[in-house]
Order: C-alpha cells, then structure tokens, then sequence
C-alpha cells in the first residue's frame, strides 16, 4: 500500500483482499470512501496500524476474543468520524475494550495516526458496514454502543439509509446485554424527533431522559468531539439520547 501528499491512495493486492468481504456479506454504504489523498503521516499510520487492528468478521464473533487480554467492559462506536472521541474513550478507561466503525478512509487514517504512538491492546477497528459487523456478533455481548451524529440524510427518499431504524435497533437489542446503553447523539433537530420516536417506540429500549434537561444539555463526563466544539453545521443546539437496555 503506497501514497503520498498529492497522490492517490493505493491499495496493495493483499491490502485489498485483508478488506474484501464474502460475497454473501453485502455492504451497505453510500457516498465516496475517500475525499482527499493521505498525507505521508496518515498513510503510514494507516499502513502500518490498519492490519494489526482490523477485524476479520465471520459469524458468532464475541467481542473478548478480539483483545490479548480479558476486558471490564466491551463498546462500540458507529461512524467514529476522525476518532478523538474513541481516542479519549481509550485513554480514559483503557480496562474497556472498544471497536471502532469507520468506512471512510480519511477519517479512518486520521484515527490510526493520533493513536500510534498509543497503547493499541484495547481498540479493534472495521473500515466496513458496521451493520455487517453488528449482524454476526454474538448475542447480550456488548455493555454499550455509541452513535454520534450520524448521517441525517435530510432528503426523505433517504431515510431508509439512516443507521438509527426500527430493522437496525433490532439488531442493537440483540448485541446489547441487558442495562446496557444506547448513546446517541445529533444537532439536526428533524433527526432528534426521528431518533427518539424510533428507539422510544421500540420494545427492547426505554429512555432515560425524565425531562427536558435530561436531553438538551451535555451529560456528566461527556467528551465533546471537534465537530460539536465548532458548532455542528452551525447549530448550537445538540440533542444527547441515551436509552437503555430493557
């Protein structure tokens, strides 16, 4: 795998196999995987970090055979974005092993690149569907997932693409142990409104929140990402939605 500034990524035979899929596994991604050439520092984070991180799906995979050593507590994270959350989230609680979801390259590299000087035991990463990976875990074996302003697809023709859905919280229902949180968040108030009556009308998950405040205002130990301190597409206004397992 090669690139550099002013270049385009490129994959090696091997490196495209590593991220080759099944055939029976379909992705379901939209949009470009990749906007703009690596640098030097990301392309060899990412050469160097993605194949000792990423995981290989195959069903009935558990969570706690993916790390060298046994963990307290086993997250995921959907659309990590450039990863400064995850990255706090490991250096936080490095007893916690965390799984990282990001389809997009940039992104992707950008992550690797802050963590490579990190002790890299408590993370494992998809550049994949995560609803691929979501799909073949085991049941009741993860203590929480976060979902952090994702995609609006504003557009209602697109709806059907938003990761928060009644077929996708079916699935988080069965992945989650019991008490476990569904952590979610968005500065699109028509994707808030979508987000709540989706999970709060489903069976498997009760929300937290008993008022107002509950929602509206930053959670205790929150960790704030770059693109909610710069204002969110220049909404001041974020939603946190947290539910629980039932």
């Amino acid at each position: 795998m090669v690139g550099s500034p002013g270049k385009k990524l490129i994959l090696s035979k091997a490196s495209r196999k590593s991220l080759a899929k099944p055939e029976h596994q379909q992705r379901r991604l939209y949009g470009r995987r990749q906007s703009r050439p690596l640098n030097t520092q990301r392309q060899e984070a990412f050469d160097t970090l993605m194949p000792k991180l990423q995981i290989e799906v195959a069903p009935a995979l558990d969570p706690k055979t993916l790390f060298p050593a046994s963990k307290t507590e086993h997250w995921l994270e959907i659309g990590f974005g450039n990863g400064e959350h995850l990255t706090a989230l490991m250096q936080t609680h490095p007893e916690n092993g965390y799984i990282g979801v990001e389809p997009y390259i940039n992104g992707m590299a950008a992550f690797l690149k802050d963590i490579k000087d990190e002790p890299c035991d408590n993370i494992r990463v998809l550049m994949d569907d995560a609803i691929l990976l979501c799909e073949n875990l085991t049941d009741e074996c993860l203590d929480g997932i976060y979902v952090l302003n994702p995609d609006p697809w504003p557009k209602t023709r697109h709806h059907k693409r938003r990761i928060i859905s009644r077929d996708n919280l079916d699935i988080f229902a069965r992945i989650l142990k019991p008490g476990a949180a569904l952590i979610m968040s968005t500065d699109v108030d028509g994707l808030a409104e979508w987000i709540v009556t989706q999970s709060f009308t489903h069976p498997a998950f009760e929300w937290t929140a008993k008022c107002a405040d509950d929602w509206r205002k930053t959670p205790e130990n929150w960790i704030k990402t770059r693109y909610e301190e710069k204002g969110a597409k220049g909404s001041s206004n974020m939603s946190y939605l947290i539910f629980k397992r039932i």
